[in-house]
């Protein structure tokens, strides 16, 4: 039988060491590297730049905890049922990450890479905005959602937005998606009188391709940043718990909807 050689260039362990990237890992990345530089490290096999770094741990930040979302409710609903596998848990909350929810920044950052391919970063208002307006378009021929605009609860603007912008201008990283994803706001104020300000998926997108990095990135920092608010959830149910109380809102209405009518 013919030898089946499995190789990755991420990394492999012997019985004297591990190797990550072709580096040592104890002797030359632990306690050299924090969690973000060997996170790039790994991802793109070389150490991130300072403001590389910076920007990242601003997205990991910003995605980290919004509240009881469908990720967290899935959480502490899995937790209740199967408190022995935290793992299971955090796992639950991650694999709602779609395009409704939380993995909207990868197709942010796809609608927006795609759009802007042929767009000069040096072109003018007219130019944005009638590309914005082709971005529009598409979507409503795919009957799909404009990516990045619009908030349930932010109706008058998402207070993400304006840090990350500051941010990302301070460090080299407001370029022509984000001036795209800001005509395409204006675009829907102007063609259809739709006030849909901008929200952070619409940043993260925006700075995703504006790092020129793969829109998949987007999503995978989701899930890494979301993965340190799920277990801050299921600390809290543990010590704390409302994941009961979650299910019995469901049972109330089951009872409801089964009600005799009179």
């Amino acid at each position: 039988m013919k030898k089946i050689e499995l190789k990755t260039e991420i990394g492999y362990t012997t019985p004297e060491a591990i190797t990550v990237r072709g580096e040592n890992l104890a002797q030359d990345l632990l306690g050299k590297m924090d969690f973000v530089d060997m996170m790039m490290f790994t991802i793109f096999g070389k150490r991130p730049s300072q403001n590389e770094k910076t920007m990242i741990n601003h997205i990991l930040v910003t995605a980290c905890d919004h509240g009881l979302t469908p990720s967290a409710m899935s959480a502490r609903l899995t937790y209740l049922g199967a408190p022995e596998a935290p793992q299971a848990a955090v796992a639950a909350g991650l694999l709602g990450a779609g395009s409704v929810f939380l993995g909207t920044t990868q197709n942010c950052a796809e609608m927006l890479g795609g759009a802007a391919a042929d767009l000069d970063e040096d072109a003018d208002d007219d130019a944005f905005l009638a590309c914005a307006r082709r971005v529009i378009q598409s979507s409503r021929e795919k009957k799909q959602f404009v990516y990045g605009l619009g908030h349930p609860i932010h109706i008058d603007g998402d207070p993400r937005v304006p840090t990350l912008r500051r941010l990302s201008q301070e460090l080299g990283y407001f370029s022509k998606h984000w001036k795209l994803m800001e005509a395409v706001q204006k675009a829907l104020l102007l063609d259809r009188q739709k006030k849909l300000p901008m929200n952070a998926v619409g940043a993260v997108g925006s700075i995703i391709c504006d790092m020129k990095l793969d829109p998949m990135i987007a999503r995978g920092l989701m899930l890494v940043g979301r993965a340190g608010g799920l277990v801050a959830h299921l600390y809290e149910e543990k010590n704390n718990p409302v994941g009961q109380k979650i299910w019995d809102v469901v049972l109330a209405q089951d009872e409801r909807n089964i009600a005799p009518q009179r």
